[in-house]
């Protein structure tokens, strides 16, 4: 909550979000995002900045879990984690059985996949003009 005080009288503002102001906000989430999924073990997380090789998002989140349960406890906590600060995904798409979840929040899109359906599908060789971020 922010206070803002005027000549006459003090008044509290609540604020939706505990974002940064753009154009930060893309990097902002993409890590906060990472973060969650460190928290629930994901493996092989990798974050590419898409922004001089695609319009499609800002960045782009790849990560992979283990098992059915392991992708759908990182999405949730992603999307847990996100929530807290005021964030809602625009959408989410896919389902543990079929061992890829994906969170677009518009600026970050997430994948969380199965470690064979990431092989397979390469999705950071399609990306491979993208610079990675650390």
């Amino acid at each position: 909550m922010k206070k803002i005080t005027t000549t006459k009288t003090t008044k509290t503002i609540r604020t939706k979000t505990k974002a940064p102001a753009a154009p930060d906000i893309g990097l902002w989430l993409v890590k906060l995002c990472r973060e969650a999924a460190e928290d629930k073990k994901a493996e092989d997380i990798v974050v590419l900045d898409m922004r001089k090789v695609s319009t499609l998002a800002d960045y782009l989140m790849i990560c992979s879990g283990g098992s059915e349960p392991h992708v759908r406890t990182i999405a949730d906590e992603i999307v847990y984690q996100a929530r807290e600060q005021g964030v809602r995904p625009k959408s989410r798409d896919g389902s543990p059985k079929s061992r890829w979840m994906v969170v677009d929040y518009g600026d970050v899109m997430i994948h969380v996949m199965h470690p064979e359906l990431r092989e397979h599908y390469a999705l950071e060789s399609l990306w491979g003009d993208a610079k990675r971020v650390k």
